[in-house]
């Protein structure tokens, strides 16, 4: 069992669970993590359009199935696509930040 008594930080408590920044473990829970907000803007956005999942893909130029996956957090997405379901489904602007 870990001990988590010793911890202080909200990063802390990353580092202990998942490793060092650059570590192979760290870099996936990065990944799953920021798969995950992108998967709740991208729902959240497209239910303030008042918009169906299809309704989104048709405007996007995809497909429902690609949306629901997006939404659900699973797969690959290339920035391209996110752009365009954003820009064009939702009318949207997106902003990026790189660090």
């Amino acid at each position: 069992m870990t001990d988590y008594s010793n911890i202080k930080t909200f990063d802390e408590l990353i580092e202990r669970e998942y490793g060092k920044i650059g570590s192979e473990s760290r870099n996936a829970y990065e990944e799953k993590a920021q798969m995950f907000i992108v998967s709740e803007m991208l729902k959240e956005a497209r239910k303030e359009a008042k918009l169906t999942q299809q309704q989104l893909a048709d405007r996007a130029g995809t497909k429902k199935s690609y949306i629901s996956k997006i939404e659900n957090g699973k797969g690959n997405i290339q920035l391209s696509t996110l752009i365009r379901i954003f820009e064009t489904g939702l009318n949207r602007k997106i902003g990026l930040t790189f660090m």
